[in-house]
């Protein structure tokens, strides 16, 4: 019900806003909003070629038809003049992300279709530990913690292997393997839902917790920032593990409070100490590399974890292939089972990714989210905060709503203040210590048809906030 009315709200406000714009004057045109491309110059005015001033009119005399002319002198370095028979449009500023209808495309080509792949190879891994067994002695070990932290969940219930296999890729960076543990997850989870179109319990400890980002090896971020040529592309990686491990422990507390967990059970103190104790352990190694160890380790931990565990997966399946005897199937014939279940999961998530990325689009493009973002840097610098942790602000407001987005704005801060600057350090912990929470909601209770998520939105909105404000402390704390 609250992301019906969000999704709603952030739609219907961001047309009123467009047509406001076209009638008062403010937008030339909307045709961008609906049909323009990414970094796309917009049209902001068309003329008559005679109304020109005389310096432009005669770089048109000396220009072929229908060539751009680019005035770097009086007028923006960005203006450009496009001439075709009697007039000439004048562009002015990129577009920030696709309009409305290169949306609903690039949902389905670049987004979806990659994911429905992942899917289908990663469910078909899934099935393959259902049959052989391994699903359920992991979930067998994992029970008596597990248990503490979802009270809900009958005790070596499936579930267990499939949210231990998301959060060990979170944990990882392993975005494209996390995605199909986690809707395997919530699948599970559904099935011992009493209440179908109602987010459970332990539905909403699962997502808060997934949704809060523990990452160890942020191995895009440190690409991006290598890209970039910072002295040290690494160095954010102790303040990105701080920040999302405060922001897991603050959603673990928000919901545990909630729903009345005992905090005080011994192996969920153990628990925490053994995973404080693991990353401390790994940090301290890490941290005494040189910076081409450094980028030795993290580049290659993480893949290797993922090639371990499909090895260990078609390895087990081959050494119990008499189980899959048993059920009348082959390992193989198993495998593509899962796969296809994996690809009917990716249809009927496309609906719910389409319909909340096309209102995204919409409130990016009608100006309506530059206008609250400056408004917020506004009166944060008036409160005395740095302009350096303000202009990072943008990728922290845009991170819930997209990922894509916020890289982007990620990307622009390392190019504008330079990778080693705090804006764009700052930025970096922004962009890795949160996942996209709207997309997240849409597509994990999307997959189960869960239309009420309860106080799931607003807990992972709250942590959002919670990660922010640990960011910038941790960031200024450390540079």
């Amino acid at each position: 019900m609250v992301l019906s009315r969000f999704w709603l709200v952030i739609f219907i406000s961001a047309i009123v806003f467009v047509v406001f714009g076209l009638f008062s004057g403010d937008s030339y045109t909307i045709d961008h909003v609906l049909n323009g491309k990414k970094d796309d110059p917009i049209l902001v005015s068309e003329r008559f070629a005679e109304e020109l001033p005389a310096f432009i009119k005669d770089s048109i005399k000396k220009a072929p038809e229908k060539t751009m002319i680019i005035n770097r002198d009086t007028l923006n370095a960005d203006t450009t003049y496009v001439f075709k028979n009697k007039t000439v449009k004048i562009y002015s500023g990129v577009q920030k992300s696709d309009g409305l209808l290169p949306t609903c495309k690039s949902t389905l080509l670049d987004l979806v279709l990659p994911l429905m792949a992942y899917l289908a190879f990663f469910c078909g891994l899934m099935e393959l530990l259902i049959i052989s067994g391994a699903s359920g002695k992991l979930a067998k070990a994992l029970s008596p913690v597990f248990v503490k932290v979802f009270p809900s969940i009958p005790k070596n219930h499936p579930s267990i292997s499939y949210m231990t296999l998301n959060f060990a890729a979170n944990f990882l960076g392993l975005d494209s393997a996390a995605t199909p543990f986690g809707l395997k997850a919530m699948e599970s989870l559904q099935e011992i839902n009493p209440e179908k179109d109602k987010a459970s319990d332990a539905q909403i400890m699962f997502m808060c917790l997934h949704a809060s980002g523990l990452t160890l090896i942020a191995t895009s971020i440190i690409g991006y920032r290598a890209a970039a040529n910072a002295s040290n592309p690494a160095d954010v990686m102790l303040p990105c593990i701080i920040t999302s491990f405060i922001g897991t422990i603050a959603a673990f507390l928000i919901v545990g409070i909630k729903q009345r967990i005992n905090f005080k059970s011994a192996s969920l103190v153990i628990v925490l100490m053994v995973l404080i104790a693991a990353i401390v352990g790994l940090l301290m190694y890490v941290n005494h590399l040189d910076l081409i160890g450094k980028n030795y380790f993290t580049s290659n931990l993480s893949a290797l974890i993922l090639i371990g565990i499909i090895a260990f997966t078609l390895i087990f399946s081959f050494i119990h292939e008499k189980k899959f005897t048993e059920a009348s199937t082959t390992v193989f014939e198993s495998f593509v089972v899962g796969a296809n279940n994996g690809v009917k999961t990716g249809v009927t998530i496309f609906p719910y990714v389409l319909g909340m990325l096309v209102a995204i689009s919409l409130f990016r493009n009608s100006g309506l989210f530059e206008i609250i973002s400056n408004w917020i840097a506004f009166i944060f610098s008036n409160m005395g905060v740095s302009k350096e942790i303000t202009d990072a602000l943008p990728v922290a407001l845009l991170r819930p709503f997209s990922s894509a987005g916020s890289r982007g704005f990620l990307i622009d801060s390392m190019n504008t203040f330079g990778a080693d600057s705090l804006t764009a350090r700052l930025s970096s912990i922004f962009q890795c210590s949160a996942e996209s929470t709207f997309y997240v909601i849409a597509v994990y209770f999307g997959s189960v048809n869960i239309k009420n998520t309860r106080y799931a939105l607003g807990t992972m909105l709250v942590v959002d906030l919670i990660c922010v404000i640990t960011a910038i402390f941790v960031a200024t704390w450390f540079f």
